[in-house]
């Protein structure tokens, strides 16, 4: 009976582990006295959407040229689909599909001839995947004989990364794709992501937007090369256990003075045209209002709100700061 058990655990511990497409353990990397990313560690599933989140600046574009890797941790080490990043580089490299923030294409070359360069760097055609950048494609086809340097946002975006998935990749990384471009693209941009993600693609994804989070499998909530917390979106939001208020008055720059002097105010900070805030203790709405009448305030709306993912990553940037 514990010969079988044992069979099983192994079992079990195999089929988890085929199942992991990246995992990192401990990465670290400095420029000089700037610390880029702290001790960073966590594992995708195979065709998974894992969102990197954070604002610029804070270590997201490290993390992906090691994990593409273009550059050299200084700790720590990771693997993508078994591979290791410094010893198996080479075939990483034939498993992986990279679009960097910055456009980075031939811009002097035309739509077509960009595409067809990356499909033979990697000994294909692009007839050879053509079914899976189809949808893409199609929609920059009629430009194709345009020079990429003079395509719009959204279609220099959809040339990347079809560029970047014309060899078939296994694991995808997108480094804030869509950062610069209109609403539409990006909304269009993320119903494609959800298209490859059935294909069995594993898309590892960066962006500043916090409402891109939702979208996302699991997301990694990262400010100053560290992460704040790992977990899917409803898990994140699920940890904000204190009561959270929208407020707005007719001044809203004095409002951010007043709600700062405000002895139960925990937490104030801008969201949209509001400010969103918590407090030490239950709130006295009628007391709260009556404060910011006395104060010269009019217009003044005070509701209750559900948290979302900017929120979390508001209130845990805070809890780390010195």
């Amino acid at each position: 009976m514990t010969d079988i058990l044992n069979v099983v655990c192994m079992e079990m511990s195999n089929s988890t582990k085929s199942n992991i497409a990246l995992t990192i353990d401990g990465l670290s990397k400095s420029y000089g006295e700037v610390k880029a990313i702290r001790s960073l560690s966590f594992t995708a599933e195979k065709g998974e959407i894992f969102g990197i989140i954070g604002p610029d600046g804070a270590g997201k574009t490290t993390l992906f040229r090691i994990l593409t890797t273009l550059i050299l941790a200084d700790k720590g080490s990771a693997t993508i689909e078994g591979m290791d990043i410094v010893k198996d580089y080479k075939q990483i490299r034939q498993h992986i599909g990279y679009m960097p923030g910055k456009f980075s294409l031939y811009q002097d070359m035309t739509v077509e001839e960009n595409l067809k360069f990356f499909a033979t760097l990697f000994g294909n055609t692009i007839e050879d995947n053509y079914d899976l950048i189809k949808d893409i494609y199609q929609q920059i086809e009629p430009f194709k004989k345009r020079r990429a340097g003079k395509l719009s946002g959204g279609m220099k975006q959809k040339l990347a990364l079809s560029c970047a998935l014309i060899h078939r990749p296994n694991v995808l990384f997108l480094d804030e794709p869509t950062t610069g471009v209109d609403p539409v693209s990006r909304k269009e941009f993320w119903d494609i992501l959800l298209r490859l993600k059935k294909e069995g693609i594993t898309i590892i994804v960066s962006t500043p937007y916090m409402d891109e989070a939702s979208l996302c499998d699991r997301i990694a909530l990262i400010q100053d090369g560290s992460f704040l917390d790992i977990d899917t979106p409803k898990g994140i939001i699920a940890k904000f256990k204190q009561e959270l208020f929208s407020v707005r008055t007719d001044n809203m720059h004095k409002l951010l003075k007043d709600l700062k002097c405000y002895e139960d105010i925990s937490t104030s900070y801008s969201f949209g045209k509001d400010y969103h805030v918590t407090f030490i203790n239950s709130v006295d709405e009628k007391r709260f209002i009556n404060y910011l009448s006395q104060r010269g305030h009019s217009d003044i709306y005070f509701k209750k709100i559900s948290p979302n993912v900017e929120d979390c990553f508001m209130l845990l940037s805070r809890k780390i700061q010195p």
